[in-house]
């Protein structure tokens, strides 16, 4: 079966569509649960359980979980707005999808401590897919570095964010788990398929600008 091209027209509305289901909460459902239970990670555990300043520093840190997500979709869409090999572009989109389940689990858990997602979100959104169309436009290699750091630097969020949570808050710890392995896949895989190493005054960049996002998303 041959692969239907998509005409520009096609291609700009399905980044629309995304763009829209991303930032609008409850329109993406996870297509996989990071454990066996059929119904979600850590289901089994009653939710809101925490003490008070627990299950709001667990709330913040999943609200800079989820702003990360939403972060990631943009990116993935910019790049594969502007890859310029086919096999560049159907990977980013790939990992974008992935990232779905990420997106859907951080809202689901963020509702279950009683807050919601970062209003900052379409501002970050749109930055990201920036910073990922213009990687894209630089080259591939240059793109696919630029996912293998990002992804290392989400990497590290996860382990300090797994640092944090109470070992009795399985719910969260079992998202998070299975984040940082998808992350780690998505990492290995860009840097397995030519990404370049970026220059370390862009990585200094990165982590600056994360720094940012997680600061103000953990209040906003």
């Amino acid at each position: 079966m041959t692969e239907r091209r998509l005409s520009p027209l096609d291609r700009l509305l399905a980044r629309a569509d995304n763009a829209l289901r991303t930032l609008t909460p409850g329109t993406v459902q996870a297509e996989r649960s990071p454990t066996s239970s059929p119904t979600g990670p850590g289901s089994d555990i009653q939710p809101g359980t925490l003490p008070g300043d627990q299950r709001r520093h667990v709330l913040g840190l999943m609200r800079i979980n989820h702003t990360g997500e939403v972060c990631a979709q943009a990116l993935y869409q910019g790049q594969a707005s502007t890859a310029s090999l086919p096999h560049i572009r159907h990977a980013m989109e790939e990992s974008a999808r992935e990232e779905e389940d990420h997106l859907a689990w951080c809202e689901e858990r963020i509702q279950e401590l009683g807050g919601g997602p970062s209003k900052l979100n379409p501002l970050f959104y749109a930055m990201s897919y920036a910073v990922g169309a213009t990687a894209g436009l630089i080259g591939d290699r240059w793109s696919l570095g630029f996912v293998t750091e990002t992804e290392n630097q989400v990497v590290k969020h996860l382990e300090s964010h797994l640092y944090q949570v109470p070992e009795s808050d399985l719910r969260t710890r079992a998202i998070l788990e299975q984040m940082k392995t998808d992350e780690l896949k998505h990492a290995v895989t860009a840097k397995d398929a030519g990404g370049a190493d970026l220059p370390l005054p862009v990585r200094h960049a990165m982590t600056l600008m994360s720094k940012v996002m997680t600061f103000t998303t953990y209040r906003i």
